[in-house]
């Protein structure tokens, strides 16, 4: 080049807009999936609307369903105070309809999102393969998937464990433990049945250097000292709803009136829902052993912690499923590392192991019968809501041996009508139910009970829509008088006084 001659222009190379980093397309993958989930009225479990939901209502000052938990105190008042806000938004923007119920459901999946970034820098630690293949994994793995949009603390309390544990591991700093700790705190509130997986993550910070406790336990005292200020805002005594469950579900074993399990069960369960994939999932575990064993650990010591506790439900083990599939996908990012080494497979082996993972988490997510049962509870009895709170004539609603468990939520079900029960385990009915609601059907113009017990419903009641409520709890049918109601027929069988009846 001359010395007259003037500079090449630089040339400056832009990425394109649909360029984004892998980690965007996972966490858009994710979203795609779960927000949908969130409008499908699924309930895994009572507690998602009647522990949390529930409450969160009554405290915007409406009516609601109050159940023996929070009559006996051994529920704590944060949760539900978190979810009053989105509660108020979801009615304000759809008042009458769903809103109340779906717009917290979008929040937590949203929440759900953290372990799916935390799984990529889990991976990151080894590789930009293992980063890619666990985060897939979590934004996929039907179980995970299943569980995000549902307003249960475990899946909560997930959500915050698992990037906690990404900041207490691979050498923490300060600002890490700090943070890490207030997060295992407002786990803990939210669940403490996980403590014991929490105290590994714990114990493996302050292992070697037990002066990292000092900010893993300041962070932790800061996040309880707020949540014993909204139990004093509530009028309680801080934490006396800890004392309370303690006493009353593990002291007295109250739980195990809704069922008790082997201890065996939960591996017989998780057995059964991932059927064959079981052995892969094994293998691959042994190879995330050398990348997160903490994370195997936990998993293996919340497992043990609740097969030990005779009342089961799987949500309650959802902490160990999410940490033992994100080891397991570190594993099995090994394998692609080993078949890359061959070039005919190098271009194939990671979109060949990612589409393994995929085609297997579809083919299980309602491969079993208990996955299938998970997907359709509670969608029958919402489909029975809609149409009583579309009803205009609607003034009064009864549950005739229909359970108050599978209740979308009073107002979802009754709008501002009142709602009574007439139930067998009722003191106050004495084998006289029959006799009982047409004595006091003044007070209701409509009926849910299953349509194998029509004959025993005041002659005036005709049948109208059925459906089916899923799994062993049978079949309901709206049954519907013309005319008035007059609410005093029928005070004392209102549904909170004939749950206190019967201590539920």
């Amino acid at each position: 080049m001359s010395a007259n001659s003037s500079p090449a222009p630089a040339i400056r190379i832009r990425t394109a807009p649909w360029r984004l980093h892998p980690l965007a397309w996972v966490v858009l993958l994710a979203l795609a999936i779960r927000l949908p989930l969130a409008f499908w009225p699924n309930v895994n479990h009572p507690d998602e609307i009647l522990q949390y939901l529930e409450p969160a209502w009554r405290l915007l000052g409406h009516d609601g369903i109050i159940t023996w938990e929070w009559r006996d105190g051994i529920r704590g008042w944060l949760l539900p105070t978190l979810f009053a806000g989105p509660v108020a938004f979801g009615d304000w923007l759809a008042p009458g309809r769903d809103g109340a119920f779906i717009v917290p459901r979008l929040l937590v999946a949203l929440a759900s999102l953290s372990i799916v970034v935390s799984a990529w820098f889990f991976g990151a630690r080894v590789s930009r393969t293992h980063a890619i293949v666990a985060a897939l994994v979590a934004a996929v793995w039907f179980e995970l998937v299943y569980f995000a949009p549902h307003t249960l603390s475990e899946p909560l309390a997930t959500a915050l464990i698992v990037p906690a544990a990404l900041l207490l591991t691979n050498g923490p700093t300060q600002k890490r433990l700090l943070i890490g700790g207030g997060l295992l705190a407002l786990a803990f509130v939210w669940r403490f049945q996980y403590a014991p997986a929490m105290a590994v993550f714990a114990l493996g910070a302050c292992w070697r250097q037990w002066r990292n406790a000092i900010p893993l336990i300041g962070g932790g005292l800061a996040v309880l000292l707020l949540a014993a200020l909204v139990d004093v805002a509530h009028g309680v005594v801080p934490y006396e709803w800890l004392v309370q469950n303690i006493k009353y579900n593990l002291l007295h074993d109250r739980a195990s009136e809704f069922g008790t399990a082997p201890a065996i069960a939960y591996v017989h369960l998780v057995l059964m829902i991932w059927s064959g994939a079981a052995v892969l999932m094994l293998c691959a575990l042994w190879r995330g052993w050398r990348h997160a064993p903490l994370l195997i650990v936990a998993a293996v010591v919340n497992l043990v912690f609740h097969s030990a506790i005779v009342h089961k439900e799987y949500r309650f083990i959802f902490l160990s499923m999410v940490l033992l599939i994100i080891a397991a996908a570190l594993g099995s990012a090994d394998w692609v590392q080993m078949l890359r080494r061959k070039r005919a497979w190098r271009p194939w082996a990671l979109p060949i192991a990612t589409a393994c993972w995929v085609l297997i988490s579809v083919g299980h997510a309602d491969d079993s019968k208990a996955m299938q049962e998970n997907w359709t509870r509670g969608t029958g009895m919402a489909h029975l809501a809609r149409e009583l709170r579309s009803d205009p004539a609607l003034c009064g609603v009864a549950l005739y041996t229909t359970s108050y468990h599978l209740l979308p939520g009073r107002e979802r079900l009754a709008g501002e009508a009142p709602l009574y029960a007439f139930d067998s385990k009722d003191p106050a009915a004495k084998e006289r139910l029959p006799a009982l609601a047409k004595q006091h059907a003044a007070a209701f113009n409509r009926i849910l009970s299953p349509p194998e017990l029509a004959n025993e419903l005041p002659a005036d009641f005709s049948r109208r829509d059925c459906t089916s409520l899923g799994g062993s709890d049978g079949s309901a049918c709206i049954f519907a008088r013309s005319g008035a109601c007059d609410a005093s027929a029928a005070d004392s069988f209102k549904i909170n006084d004939v749950l206190i009846r019967m201590n539920y």
